[in-house]
């Protein structure tokens, strides 16, 4: 974030709430663009794909809610915000953020999570083929980022 750099880290959060208020509004009119379109019939979607949906979309709209209220719990309290500074600017979680893909990979979860729940509301086939390449980038993530935090003690022979 070279192009937020010179910003102090209040500005940051307060941007963050921002963008999770669009995220917000862009998620109840994702909702209503996919009823109109007929999206989400539950005589053709499988008990997966159901679920995925439903877990997706209101769980993402409740930690959308929760991440909100924890930004403008940060603006208020100065302790808060210097301890949640501290741990971002971490230069170990940095490391580990970066060694198991660090944003592109985050922007290709996202990618994958969208394009894997709009499958789940029209054709099955796509839902288990996108489902199954989230499920592998998931896990490629999360090994590499256990297998870095692993390694942060050990020396190399």
């Amino acid at each position: 974030m070279k192009i937020c750099k010179h910003w102090t880290y209040t500005k940051k959060i307060r941007w963050r709430i921002r963008a999770l208020w669009a995220l917000l509004a862009g998620m109840l009119v994702y909702m209503f663009v996919i009823g109109e379109l007929g999206g989400g019939d539950s005589r053709i979607m499988t008990p997966l794909a159901g679920r995925f949906s439903r877990i997706v979309f209101f769980g993402g709209l409740v930690y959308v809610v929760w991440r909100i209220r924890q930004n403008k719990k940060l603006l208020r309290s100065r302790q808060l915000l210097q301890q949640q500074m501290k741990t971002e600017l971490d230069e170990r979680n940095q490391y580990l953020h970066d060694k198991s893909g660090g944003i592109v990979a985050d922007i290709l979860l996202a990618i994958l999570l969208f394009v894997t729940l709009t499958a789940s509301m029209f054709d099955m086939a796509a839902f288990y083929t996108a489902f199954s390449v989230l499920a592998a980038a998931t896990l490629l993530k999360a090994a590499a980022y256990w297998f870095y935090s692993r390694q942060g003690g050990e020396r190399p022979l």
